[in-house]
Parts: C-alpha cells; sequence; structure tokens
C-alpha cells in the first residue's frame, strides 16, 4: 500500500510540474513583446515567408513630446549598427505616431537624416529611393497619432514602404536606400540616441509615467 501512494504522489508531481511548464510557456514569450505608450510591439512577426523577432523599441522624443514608436525587426539578433546594416534576410522599421505630424515635414525630416548620416557617395546613390519617399508622405498630407508605416528590406525586391498596412507602390530598388533609412535611426548623428540603444537592444525603453 504504501508503495502504491508513493507511485500515486511521484505521479502527481510529475503532472503538476509538466502543466506549470506548458502553463508558463506562454507567460513567457508574452514577456518578450513590448508595450509603449499603448502600442504593443509583439516578440515576432512574419515578413513574406521568413519569421522576424524584436530586436529592440522605443519612443522616440523631442524635448519631452513623444514623438512615436519605434521597432526593429531582423532574423538575427543585433547590438550594432554593423551587425543590422549587414543583417541576412528581410528586415523591419515599423513606426507608430504618437502625435500628428504634417507629412512634407516627415519626408524633410527623413531626408537630412539621411544625408547627415551617410558618406557623399551613399546619399547620392539612395537619392531616387529619397524623392520616392519623400513624395509617398507628402501625398500622404498627414500622419495622425495612431497612423503607422513600416519600411520592409527584402532581398531581391528592394525596400517595401507601407502606410497603416497598405503597400506604397513598387519596391525602391536602390540596395543602398534601406541601410541609408536606418541610418537616421542608428547612425552617428541618430534622431534620438536613447531610441538608438534601445532598437540595438542595448537599453531598456524607459519605464511609462502614469
Amino acid at each position: 500500500m504504501q508503495r502504491r501512494l508513493s507511485r500515486l504522489m511521484l505521479l502527481a508531481m510529475l503532472t503538476a510540474a509538466g502543466t506549470a511548464v506548458l502553463t508558463a510557456m506562454p507567460a513567457a514569450q508574452a514577456q518578450n513583446a513590448v508595450e509603449l505608450a499603448g502600442v504593443r510591439y509583439p516578440a515576432a512577426v512574419q515578413l513574406g515567408a521568413t519569421p522576424l523577432t524584436l530586436n529592440g523599441a522605443g519612443i522616440r522624443y523631442r524635448f519631452v513630446v513623444k514623438v512615436y514608436t519605434a521597432g526593429l525587426y531582423l532574423t538575427t539578433k543585433a547590438t550594432t549598427p554593423e551587425a543590422v546594416f549587414a543583417a541576412p534576410g528581410p528586415r523591419r522599421l515599423h513606426v507608430v505616431m504618437l502625435r500628428d505630424i504634417d507629412g512634407n515635414d516627415l519626408g524633410r525630416l527623413f531626408t537630412r537624416g539621411m544625408r547627415d548620416n551617410s558618406s557623399h557617395e551613399a546619399f547620392a546613390k539612395s537619392i531616387p529611393g529619397t524623392l520616392r519617399l519623400a513624395e509617398l508622405f507628402a501625398a500622404k498630407k498627414r500622419l495622425a497619432a495612431g497612423e503607422s508605416f513600416s519600411v520592409d528590406w527584402l532581398p531581391g525586391q528592394g525596400t517595401i514602404i507601407q502606410i497603416n498596412g497598405k503597400v506604397q507602390g513598387e519596391p525602391i530598388k536602390e540596395p543602398e536606400f534601406f541601410n541609408a533609412l536606418m541610418r537616421i535611426w542608428l547612425g552617428k548623428s541618430p534622431a534620438d540616441a536613447a531610441l538608438k540603444d534601445q532598437l540595438l537592444g542595448q537599453a531598456a525603453p524607459a519605464p511609462q509615467q502614469q
């Protein structure tokens, strides 16, 4: 009787342990997602047939004003700008606005950020794509708080711009364009130094004020 009781107790312990592991798995996965100013960045997304994982996410501040959130998705973890630029496979930067911004102003800011963070030669090669990007945002006229855009790099196709989940025209073919655009956030003179560290996974997003 005692031996049978011991076996029953062992079976119950193993069952409980297995249940705990299965219960803990979704919680562990959920901890990898990031929520910033009410915007959720999932731990993983699918770009075409390729799964991407969240490399880092943060908030772009101008002084004390929250302008937008940004999340960087890659196939492999990268902690330096050079690793991001050389990363194999598809890549994505997803931005969600936290305040309204004029489309022309956004296009000008991006153009200046690309110029300030690229060599003269690299910027010259990306000019056709830069003009396309400026035209897209000018046509949108205004990005309101809550609206979003994604910049996707797909090898063999080019850079694909999505605004509010809708693809905007044909891919931008110039291979230099995507990295020139990424230098706005990851270059030597980034739009926001704290956001640069967060996108590279080197710093946690700042605690949200209540």
